[in-house]
């Protein structure tokens, strides 16, 4: 059973994404579970199949005409590393016909540590290299970190 969850929804010109991210407790850290749906044929395309995939550190999936996830902040970074040791980096999401799977584990954090935090699907692959974050590009989806009531 998940520790916590966030539910997807997708930034206005991006389609209709929607989907899931969960955060089981296993030894050492967490597995996230990502299912995301409704990624645009156009977006796919253009980048390359891939996504950039993290943990922000803000609280809130809202914000303003230019950004309207801007809430949600920077990557989670507890630690002050540069990208891509943010304890919020995750492997950036492999898309194909508009649908995202990725189970992945990691020992960055705890799933009790990101409650409250958000997670964002970015509509360019994170190059791992370019700081702050990637050159992962906007922010296509936002799902608020909660804990789970399943």
């Amino acid at each position: 059973m998940p520790v916590a969850h966030a539910k997807l929804k997708g930034a206005p010109g991006y389609g209709d994404i929607k989907g899931n991210v969960y955060f089981y407790s296993a030894y050492g850290g967490t597995v996230v579970v990502a299912e995301v749906y409704g990624i645009t044929d156009k977006t796919e395309q253009e980048a390359g199949g891939f996504l950039g995939f993290h943990i922000h550190e803000g609280s809130s999936c809202t914000g303003n005409a230019q950004d309207p996830f801007a809430d949600a902040e920077a990557h989670y970074n507890p630690g002050n590393q540069e990208h891509p040791r943010h304890a919020g980096d995750l492997p950036s999401l492999l898309v194909k016909g508009g649908i995202a799977w990725m189970a992945v584990y990691t020992g960055r954090f705890y799933p009790e540590e990101v409650i409250g935090r958000t997670v964002i699907v970015h509509g360019m692959p994170d190059d791992y290299r370019t700081q702050p974050s990637g050159g992962s590009g906007a922010k296509i989806a936002c799902g608020e970190i909660v804990v789970w009531e399943g």
